[in-house]
Protein backbone atom coordinates (compact mmCIF):
# COMPACT_ATOMS: atom_id res chain seq x y z
CA UNK A 1 0.00 0.00 0.00
CA UNK A 2 0.67 3.88 -0.28
CA UNK A 3 2.14 5.64 2.72
CA UNK A 4 2.62 9.21 3.64
CA UNK A 5 5.80 10.08 5.36
CA UNK A 6 6.34 13.52 7.02
CA UNK A 7 9.56 13.92 6.80
CA UNK A 8 12.28 17.09 8.23
CA UNK A 9 14.38 17.54 5.13
CA UNK A 10 16.27 20.80 6.54
CA UNK A 11 15.27 23.23 9.17
CA UNK A 12 11.93 23.77 9.49
CA UNK A 13 11.08 21.92 6.13
CA UNK A 14 9.00 19.47 6.35
CA UNK A 15 8.27 17.24 2.83
CA UNK A 16 5.72 15.14 2.38
CA UNK A 17 6.78 11.55 0.61
CA UNK A 18 4.61 8.56 -0.81
CA UNK A 19 6.45 5.43 0.47
CA UNK A 20 5.50 1.53 -0.80
CA UNK A 21 4.34 0.42 2.63
CA UNK A 22 4.80 -3.86 2.42
CA UNK A 23 2.42 -5.46 4.76
CA UNK A 24 3.67 -9.13 6.00
CA UNK A 25 1.67 -11.96 7.65
CA UNK A 26 2.96 -10.44 11.11
CA UNK A 27 3.26 -6.63 11.67
CA UNK A 28 0.55 -4.75 12.77
CA UNK A 29 -1.03 -1.58 10.91
CA UNK A 30 -1.05 1.51 13.43
CA UNK A 31 -2.71 4.36 12.79
CA UNK A 32 -1.51 7.33 14.76
CA UNK A 33 -4.02 9.45 16.74
CA UNK A 34 -2.00 11.90 19.37
CA UNK A 35 1.53 12.51 18.86
CA UNK A 36 4.05 14.56 21.70
CA UNK A 37 6.94 17.13 20.43
CA UNK A 38 9.69 16.22 22.36
CA UNK A 39 12.95 18.44 22.89
CA UNK A 40 14.75 15.83 20.93
CA UNK A 41 12.17 16.30 17.58
CA UNK A 42 12.85 20.27 18.55
CA UNK A 43 16.59 19.77 18.39
CA UNK A 44 16.33 18.81 14.73
CA UNK A 45 13.65 20.83 13.42
CA UNK A 46 15.24 23.90 14.89
CA UNK A 47 18.51 22.56 13.14
CA UNK A 48 20.53 22.75 16.49
CA UNK A 49 21.81 19.40 16.35
CA UNK A 50 24.64 20.59 13.88
CA UNK A 51 25.27 20.05 10.18
CA UNK A 52 27.00 16.79 10.33
CA UNK A 53 24.46 14.98 12.23
CA UNK A 54 21.79 16.66 10.18
CA UNK A 55 23.68 15.70 7.17
CA UNK A 56 23.10 12.08 8.59
CA UNK A 57 19.90 11.48 9.56
CA UNK A 58 17.95 13.37 7.18
CA UNK A 59 15.23 13.29 5.42
CA UNK A 60 13.40 11.54 8.35
CA UNK A 61 10.16 11.64 9.36
CA UNK A 62 10.09 13.08 13.67
CA UNK A 63 8.18 12.41 16.46
CA UNK A 64 9.04 9.35 18.83
CA UNK A 65 6.02 9.65 21.30
CA UNK A 66 2.27 8.41 20.12
CA UNK A 67 0.07 6.43 20.46
CA UNK A 68 -2.47 5.23 17.44
CA UNK A 69 -5.31 2.90 16.49
CA UNK A 70 -5.31 -0.99 15.10
CA UNK A 71 -6.37 -0.48 11.66
CA UNK A 72 -5.28 -4.11 10.49
CA UNK A 73 -3.79 -7.16 12.16
CA UNK A 74 -2.60 -10.07 9.95
CA UNK A 75 -3.09 -12.26 12.38
CA UNK A 76 -6.88 -10.85 14.00
CA UNK A 77 -5.23 -10.41 17.53
CA UNK A 78 -6.16 -6.99 17.90
CA UNK A 79 -9.16 -5.60 17.38
CA UNK A 80 -9.65 -2.83 15.08
CA UNK A 81 -9.37 0.84 17.03
CA UNK A 82 -7.52 -0.73 19.50
CA UNK A 83 -5.91 1.76 20.97
CA UNK A 84 -2.28 1.18 21.26
CA UNK A 85 1.04 3.01 22.01
CA UNK A 86 3.74 2.32 19.63
CA UNK A 87 7.59 1.96 21.47
CA UNK A 88 10.30 3.79 19.68
CA UNK A 89 12.92 1.48 20.49
CA UNK A 90 13.35 -1.21 18.02
CA UNK A 91 15.88 -4.25 19.41
CA UNK A 92 17.69 -5.97 16.75
CA UNK A 93 18.85 -8.81 19.24
CA UNK A 94 18.10 -9.72 22.45
CA UNK A 95 21.23 -9.92 25.66
CA UNK A 96 20.40 -11.66 29.07
CA UNK A 97 22.50 -8.91 30.97
CA UNK A 98 21.89 -5.02 28.53
CA UNK A 99 18.65 -3.45 27.95
CA UNK A 100 17.37 -3.34 24.84
CA UNK A 101 17.53 1.08 25.27
CA UNK A 102 21.15 0.38 25.84
CA UNK A 103 22.41 -1.66 23.37
CA UNK A 104 24.41 0.03 20.29
CA UNK A 105 22.75 -1.57 17.87
CA UNK A 106 18.86 -1.07 19.02
CA UNK A 107 17.47 1.41 16.46
CA UNK A 108 14.89 4.29 17.32
CA UNK A 109 12.31 6.08 16.03
CA UNK A 110 13.40 9.76 14.95
CA UNK A 111 16.80 9.18 15.51
CA UNK A 112 18.22 7.21 12.52
CA UNK A 113 15.22 5.80 10.53
CA UNK A 114 11.33 7.56 10.06
CA UNK A 115 9.38 8.36 13.55
CA UNK A 116 5.82 8.63 13.37
CA UNK A 117 4.97 11.40 11.59
CA UNK A 118 3.41 9.18 8.71
CA UNK A 119 -0.25 8.64 7.46
CA UNK A 120 -0.09 4.97 8.98
CA UNK A 121 2.83 2.64 10.53
CA UNK A 122 4.06 -0.78 10.27
CA UNK A 123 4.69 -2.05 14.05
CA UNK A 124 6.35 -5.08 15.44
CA UNK A 125 3.72 -7.04 17.52
CA UNK A 126 6.32 -6.66 20.31
CA UNK A 127 6.20 -2.88 19.84
CA UNK A 128 2.65 -2.03 20.88
CA UNK A 129 0.92 -2.27 24.32
CA UNK A 130 -2.95 -1.55 24.36
CA UNK A 131 -4.49 0.91 26.89
CA UNK A 132 -7.70 1.90 27.92
CA UNK A 133 -7.04 5.69 29.35
CA UNK A 134 -8.12 8.91 27.73
CA UNK A 135 -5.68 8.79 24.46
CA UNK A 136 -4.53 12.76 24.67
CA UNK A 137 -2.82 11.91 28.26
CA UNK A 138 -1.78 8.26 26.99
CA UNK A 139 0.64 10.28 24.16
CA UNK A 140 2.91 10.91 27.64
CA UNK A 141 3.19 7.15 27.94
CA UNK A 142 7.05 7.50 25.97
CA UNK A 143 8.45 9.82 28.26
CA UNK A 144 6.70 8.44 31.72
CA UNK A 145 8.16 5.12 30.34
CA UNK A 146 11.97 6.92 30.19
CA UNK A 147 11.28 7.73 33.63
CA UNK A 148 10.29 4.31 34.67
CA UNK A 149 13.53 3.23 33.34
CA UNK A 150 14.97 5.76 35.64
CA UNK A 151 13.19 5.11 38.49
CA UNK A 152 13.72 0.90 38.13
CA UNK A 153 17.41 1.15 37.47
CA UNK A 154 17.38 3.61 40.96
CA UNK A 155 15.81 1.13 43.01
CA UNK A 156 18.54 -1.40 41.88
CA UNK A 157 21.55 0.80 42.55
CA UNK A 158 20.74 3.43 45.16
CA UNK A 159 21.37 2.83 49.00
CA UNK A 160 18.24 1.91 50.90
CA UNK A 161 17.76 5.96 52.84
CA UNK A 162 15.31 7.18 50.69
CA UNK A 163 13.92 9.94 53.40
CA UNK A 164 14.80 12.86 50.86
CA UNK A 165 14.78 13.05 47.72
CA UNK A 166 15.58 15.77 45.29
CA UNK A 167 14.82 16.58 41.52
CA UNK A 168 16.74 19.21 39.71
CA UNK A 169 14.47 20.86 37.10
CA UNK A 170 10.84 21.63 36.87
CA UNK A 171 9.50 20.76 33.08
CA UNK A 172 8.34 18.02 31.47
CA UNK A 173 10.88 15.79 32.43
CA UNK A 174 10.99 16.28 36.43
CA UNK A 175 7.24 16.48 36.13
CA UNK A 176 7.28 13.26 35.25
CA UNK A 177 9.88 12.34 37.73
CA UNK A 178 8.43 13.64 40.86
CA UNK A 179 5.31 11.90 40.10
CA UNK A 180 6.49 8.49 39.66
CA UNK A 181 8.68 8.85 43.03
CA UNK A 182 5.76 10.22 44.17
CA UNK A 183 3.51 7.07 43.63
CA UNK A 184 6.71 4.66 43.88
CA UNK A 185 7.90 6.13 47.55
CA UNK A 186 4.98 7.62 49.13
CA UNK A 187 6.95 8.05 52.89
CA UNK A 188 9.84 10.01 50.88
CA UNK A 189 9.88 13.76 51.03
CA UNK A 190 10.25 14.96 47.91
CA UNK A 191 12.01 18.36 46.98
CA UNK A 192 11.53 19.83 43.24
CA UNK A 193 14.50 22.60 42.17
CA UNK A 194 14.22 24.96 39.49
CA UNK A 195 14.60 28.28 37.62
CA UNK A 196 11.13 29.20 36.69
CA UNK A 197 9.15 30.23 39.80
CA UNK A 198 5.52 29.88 37.64
CA UNK A 199 6.06 26.89 36.97
CA UNK A 200 6.48 25.70 40.58
CA UNK A 201 2.70 25.62 41.16
CA UNK A 202 2.32 22.75 39.08
CA UNK A 203 4.14 19.89 41.53
CA UNK A 204 1.46 20.50 43.88
CA UNK A 205 2.10 16.77 44.70
CA UNK A 206 5.75 17.47 45.99
CA UNK A 207 6.28 18.36 49.58
CA UNK A 208 8.88 21.42 48.76
CA UNK A 209 9.96 23.45 45.83
CA UNK A 210 12.54 25.92 45.53
CA UNK A 211 14.09 28.00 42.90
CA UNK A 212 17.72 27.18 42.45
CA UNK A 213 19.40 30.73 43.78
CA UNK A 214 17.21 30.32 47.35
CA UNK A 215 18.05 27.08 48.49
CA UNK A 216 18.44 26.69 52.39
CA UNK A 217 21.96 26.51 53.39
CA UNK A 218 21.35 23.21 55.73
CA UNK A 219 19.31 21.61 53.21
CA UNK A 220 20.42 18.07 52.09
CA UNK A 221 18.73 15.14 50.47
CA UNK A 222 19.56 11.61 50.33
CA UNK A 223 19.26 11.46 45.96
CA UNK A 224 18.83 13.29 43.58
CA UNK A 225 17.45 13.38 39.83
CA UNK A 226 18.74 15.89 37.23
CA UNK A 227 16.57 16.27 34.77
CA UNK A 228 18.00 19.49 33.40
CA UNK A 229 19.75 18.89 30.21
CA UNK A 230 21.38 21.50 27.82
CA UNK A 231 23.99 23.99 28.68
CA UNK A 232 22.77 24.57 32.34
CA UNK A 233 23.31 20.04 33.33
CA UNK A 234 26.70 21.16 34.68
CA UNK A 235 25.51 24.07 36.88
CA UNK A 236 22.38 21.67 37.76
CA UNK A 237 24.63 18.35 38.79
CA UNK A 238 27.05 20.41 40.39
CA UNK A 239 24.57 21.86 42.49
CA UNK A 240 23.11 18.61 43.02
CA UNK A 241 26.89 17.65 44.21
CA UNK A 242 26.78 20.56 46.52
CA UNK A 243 23.06 19.40 48.82
CA UNK A 244 23.40 15.58 47.80
CA UNK A 245 24.39 13.64 51.34
CA UNK A 246 27.70 10.97 51.20
CA UNK A 247 27.56 7.97 48.87
CA UNK A 248 23.94 9.30 47.47
CA UNK A 249 23.20 8.30 43.76
CA UNK A 250 22.60 11.29 41.08
CA UNK A 251 20.58 9.93 38.70
CA UNK A 252 21.12 11.40 35.55
CA UNK A 253 18.62 12.27 32.82
CA UNK A 254 19.31 15.63 30.98
CA UNK A 255 20.37 15.29 27.36
CA UNK A 256 23.11 17.49 26.69
CA UNK A 257 24.70 18.01 22.58
CA UNK A 258 28.45 19.10 24.50
CA UNK A 259 29.86 17.80 27.18
CA UNK A 260 29.95 19.55 30.47
CA UNK A 261 32.40 19.53 33.51
CA UNK A 262 31.50 18.20 36.62
CA UNK A 263 33.81 18.67 40.35
CA UNK A 264 34.96 14.86 40.44
CA UNK A 265 36.66 15.87 43.31
CA UNK A 266 33.70 15.52 45.59
CA UNK A 267 32.11 13.06 43.73
CA UNK A 268 34.66 10.99 44.91
CA UNK A 269 35.38 12.50 48.43
CA UNK A 270 31.55 12.00 49.12
CA UNK A 271 31.67 8.47 47.33
CA UNK A 272 28.48 9.15 45.27
CA UNK A 273 27.27 7.43 42.40
CA UNK A 274 26.61 8.98 38.94
CA UNK A 275 23.46 6.67 37.40
CA UNK A 276 23.06 7.42 33.64
CA UNK A 277 19.61 7.00 32.32
CA UNK A 278 18.17 6.89 28.52
CA UNK A 279 15.00 6.10 26.64
CA UNK A 280 13.41 2.95 27.92
CA UNK A 281 12.12 -1.23 26.69
CA UNK A 282 8.99 -2.57 26.54
CA UNK A 283 8.78 -3.63 30.50
CA UNK A 284 9.01 0.09 31.07
CA UNK A 285 6.18 0.83 28.56
CA UNK A 286 4.34 -1.83 30.35
CA UNK A 287 4.69 -0.29 33.60
CA UNK A 288 3.66 2.87 32.69
CA UNK A 289 0.60 1.74 31.20
CA UNK A 290 -0.21 -0.01 34.23
CA UNK A 291 0.57 3.31 36.63
CA UNK A 292 -1.58 5.88 34.52
CA UNK A 293 -4.51 2.60 34.83
CA UNK A 294 -3.74 2.30 38.22
CA UNK A 295 -3.97 5.86 39.50
CA UNK A 296 -6.54 8.29 37.88
CA UNK A 297 -5.24 10.98 39.79
CA UNK A 298 -1.97 10.36 37.67
CA UNK A 299 -3.58 10.99 34.95
CA UNK A 300 -5.08 13.92 35.93
CA UNK A 301 -1.86 15.13 36.66
CA UNK A 302 -0.19 14.55 33.72
CA UNK A 303 -3.06 16.34 31.95
CA UNK A 304 -1.86 19.67 33.43
CA UNK A 305 1.28 19.71 31.46
CA UNK A 306 -0.79 19.54 28.14
CA UNK A 307 0.12 23.29 27.58
CA UNK A 308 -1.48 23.20 23.81
CA UNK A 309 -2.98 20.68 21.77
CA UNK A 310 -2.94 21.50 17.61
CA UNK A 311 -5.16 19.69 15.34
CA UNK A 312 -2.87 18.62 12.71
CA UNK A 313 -4.40 18.32 8.71
CA UNK A 314 -1.92 20.32 6.64
CA UNK A 315 2.00 20.05 6.92
CA UNK A 316 1.58 23.95 7.97
CA UNK A 317 -0.13 22.65 11.01
CA UNK A 318 2.73 20.79 11.41
CA UNK A 319 4.65 23.73 11.60
CA UNK A 320 2.50 25.62 13.92
CA UNK A 321 2.52 22.60 16.07
CA UNK A 322 6.80 22.36 16.12
CA UNK A 323 6.82 26.50 16.32
CA UNK A 324 4.40 27.06 19.33
CA UNK A 325 5.90 24.18 21.32
CA UNK A 326 9.10 26.71 21.97
CA UNK A 327 7.20 28.50 23.40
CA UNK A 328 5.30 26.59 25.86
CA UNK A 329 5.73 25.67 29.39
CA UNK A 330 4.75 22.50 28.97
CA UNK A 331 4.17 19.66 26.39
CA UNK A 332 2.83 20.10 22.84
CA UNK A 333 0.68 17.42 21.38
CA UNK A 334 -0.56 16.84 17.80
CA UNK A 335 -4.44 15.81 17.17
CA UNK A 336 -3.41 13.57 13.84
CA UNK A 337 -5.58 13.90 11.33
CA UNK A 338 -4.21 14.30 7.95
Amino acid sequence: MINQVYRLIAPKQIREDFIDLKIDTDNIIVRPTYLSICAADQRYYTGSRGRVVMKQKLPMALIHEAVGEVVYDPKGEYQIGTNVVMIPNTPMQNDDVIKANYMRTSQFRASGFDGFMQNVVSMRRDLIIPFSVEPRVAVLLELTSVVMNAVENFEKIAHHRRETIGIWGNGNLGFIVALVLRKKYPQSRIFVFGVEEHKMAYFSFVDDTYLINDIPSDLRVDHAFECVGGRASGTAINQIIDYIKPQGTISLLGVSENNVPINTRMVLEKGLTLLGNSRSDYGDFKKSVELMESYEDVCEYLSTIISEEVIVQSIDDMHKAFDNDLNNDFKTIMKWEI
